[in-house]
């Protein structure tokens, strides 16, 4: 079986700069920002992520953006 390294969200940001970055997280503070998870996969590209994300049904999961997030960037939260 392969082991998937468990990383802080420090050390995701350090090795994924400015990348969009699918996260199956294992901790999270009490606002629910990851403290530590594993990368399931991670592009420069959203859309990429997005098409991943519909395959991780049932798993704790978290999109994080490593880079600089534009001040007039807007979020919108979905459930399937």
């Amino acid at each position: 079986m392969l082991k998937v390294e468990s990383l802080t969200i420090e050390e995701i940001k350090k090795k994924y700069p400015d990348e969009w970055v699918l996260i199956e997280y294992e901790e999270v503070d009490s606002e629910f920002n990851v403290i530590k998870g594993h990368v399931i996969a991670h592009s420069p590209v959203k859309e990429e992520i997005y098409k991943i994300l519909m395959e991780t049904k049932g798993k704790n999961i978290v999109i994080e953006y490593t880079g600089r997030i534009p001040e007039d960037l807007a979020v919108m939260f979905f459930m399937f």
